[in-house]
């Protein structure tokens, strides 16, 4: 399905984000330190026909997750909330200036094996929109189409011998997309369709729990 990148798809998306039933805001646990995610939402191509969310891929000389592939984001800074950590990060990442009202809304909270409870906050770009990666943090950064996340066969459950829980992948040009990325976009595409699909409970693969 194509969504096309115009004012009728950003309101359709607010408000099956609206009617997402988000699980109650908690205390992390002692261990977990809270962090935010941006979903962001941009035009697929020059021509806008369609929409897509922003990915990206670590530079490799971070400290942590180097090489990975993430969406935007990072650790909430003291008293930060988590749209103010996810807008900051957004704007350190790739350049991009977003305010409260480009914010459509939140998904579940994500704990991860390297000590995080991820919010993600799905945000809208406008097609004026400049992207301008800080390469010190990020070494390329890719559009992925609404259509890509949301077709057959996208994504996939697999079990490892360390784990109970199921590890989930996103497929995307040839390459595997691991959680908790792979995690918050699936839990987006399911509210596209209007689920409350929880994913909290999958696994990250075991190169991710540092």
């Amino acid at each position: 399905m194509v969504r096309p990148f115009d004012d009728a798809t950003r309101r359709k998306i607010a408000e099956r984000c609206a009617d997402f039933v988000r699980l109650p805001a908690a205390e992390p646990q002692p261990a977990l330190k809270r962090a935010a995610v941006a979903i962001v939402l941009v035009a697929a191509d020059e021509g806008a026909a369609a929409t897509a969310l922003l990915l990206t891929l670590r530079a490799t000389g971070l400290r942590a997750h180097r090489g990975q592939w993430a969406l935007p984001g990072g650790r909430c800074d003291d008293g930060e909330t988590s749209v103010g950590a996810a807008l900051r990060e957004l704007h350190e990442e790739l350049g991009l200036e977003l305010g409260a009202s480009d914010v459509l809304g939140l998904l579940d909270d994500y704990p991860t094996r390297s000590g995080y409870l991820i919010t993600p906050v799905v945000v809208w770009a406008t097609a004026r929109a400049v992207i301008s990666p800080n390469p010190e943090e990020v070494a390329s950064v890719h559009r992925i189409a609404l259509a890509d996340v949301e077709r057959d066969g996208a994504f996939d459950f697999v079990g490892i011998p360390e784990s109970d829980r199921r590890v989930i992948r996103f497929r995307h040009s040839g390459d595997f997309i691991h959680a908790p990325t792979a995690a918050l976009i699936y839990q987006f595409r399911e509210v596209l369709d209007g689920r409350d699909t929880r994913v909290a409970e999958l696994e990250q693969p075991v190169f991710a729990w540092k």
